[in-house]
């Protein structure tokens, strides 16, 4: 990747959030407060008063365990100053019942706010609409019997874990058990223990290649310590007990797919990972994997063989295992999350530039990451994967 390049896929990552529905990499200002409300303030906009993400397609009703978890072994690297480093960690698996435990939130209302503040809609979306949000997930629903592979999710630089909730419920109904963490000073909304929610430090630090690179080393480490703690049968109880520790991918969207990269690249534990529409921005992308399997899924104008503005070629030069790498014609940086989901029933405008639907991005993102880690986690085949399918020709494969 030339330096031109580099610099363009740097620009990128940290201006994408602007062009997202529901959030931004950072606080609007009051200019751009005033623009969006004139911009979403529009006659004929869908109800408002019952959000609800997509219904998980597998068989088993999903439970939630919320973790506040601290590698005081290690130094934030945005707050010096901090007790180690914190992370918050959803981890959602396969329940015995849909009828224990209490329904679990999407996000709270400090994250809410936060979250429209970033993308100036305050006043256009009520923080209570999005707060209250309906999931398919129950609080401490009683587990289901049985060992499930784990994957972990990684969210895009600045975003918090909720932006993956549906993944990474769907995974669960469908039997696994899936843990979306937040890295601490990296999101503009995620709330702590005691109702602190830690402003963004890496948005604004973060300015070029090596802090990107950074980053992408420091989240690795925190997915392997979330891997540490949540198969440690002393520390986490009922959810070691769930899972199976020789079955476990990782996976992400934007720089939490670089992340699941690194992760494999330092954690042979870790045995199939996803990149959704993210450059790597290390140099050795793709390196330490092995024969292990790895799947790209991303934005056809982005990511296509020979971009300007993706990394994807060199590292797929160093996959030497089972591998494909697939685009998305018509999608944005944020039709694999669920963001376009949720604009879509609050009944903002649609980005002229995203003429991918939320629902097809939503089914693609579902189909391909379920059916990847069916197949590699699991062993079941996935004609999915074989090639190019009538149902589904927004998606290409590229260098077979």
């Amino acid at each position: 990747m030339t330096t031109r390049s580099r610099k363009a896929a740097v620009a990128a990552l940290l201006t994408c959030a602007l062009a997202a529905p529901l959030l931004g990499a950072a606080p609007a200002s009051a200019s751009q407060q005033a623009h969006a409300q004139a911009q979403y303030s529009v006659p004929g906009t869908r109800s408002t008063s019952a959000l609800e993400l997509p219904r998980p397609a597998g068989p088993y009703p999903v439970g939630r365990r919320t973790l506040h978890l601290v590698d005081r072994h290690r130094t934030d690297p945005w707050v010096p100053t901090a007790q180690g480093r914190e992370l918050m960690v959803s981890v959602s698996y396969p329940a015995r019942s849909a009828r224990t435990g209490s329904p679990a939130a999407y996000v709270t209302a400090g994250e809410a706010r936060l979250l429209l503040e970033a993308r100036g809609l305050t006043g256009v979306v009520p923080a209570e609409t999005l707060a209250g949000t309906r999931t398919h997930a129950r609080v401490d629903a009683a587990p289901a019997r049985g060992r499930f592979p784990l994957v972990v999710l990684s969210p895009g630089f600045g975003m918090p874990r909720t932006t993956l909730t549906s993944l990474a419920d769907d995974l669960a109904s469908r039997g696994y058990v899936v843990a979306a963490v937040d890295h601490a000073y990296e999101s503009v909304a995620t709330e702590y223990p005691g109702g602190r929610i830690p402003a963004c430090v890496a948005c604004d630090e973060v300015d070029g290649p090596p802090a990107l690179a950074a980053v992408v080393r420091g989240r690795a480490d925190d997915l392997s310590f979330v891997i540490d703690e949540l198969t440690d049968h002393r520390r986490a109880g009922a959810l070691a007990r769930m899972i199976d520790s020789r079955r476990i991918g990782a996976a992400g969207h934007s720089i939490g797919g670089a992340t699941a990269a690194a992760t494999m690249a330092t954690d042979r534990r870790v045995r199939a990972g996803v990149d959704l529409d993210g450059n790597f921005f290390v140099d050795d992308a793709g390196a330490g994997l092995g024969t292990r399997p790895f799947m790209m899924l991303g934005a056809e104008n982005v990511h296509s063989p020979g971009g300007d503005i993706t990394d994807w070629d060199d590292a797929w030069d160093r996959l030497h295992g089972w591998k494909r790498w697939l685009t998305v014609e018509g999608a944005g940086h944020f039709s694999f999350t669920d963001f376009p989901w949720l604009a879509d029933r609050l009944g903002l405008p649609e980005d002229p530039a995203v003429p991918l639907s939320a629902e097809r991005g939503w089914y693609i993102t579902r189909d391909y990451v379920g059916a990847f880690f069916d197949l590699h986690l699991r062993g079941n085949p996935q004609p999915l994967l074989d090639g190019p399918t009538a149902s589904r020709p927004e998606v290409d494969f590229h260098r077979p």
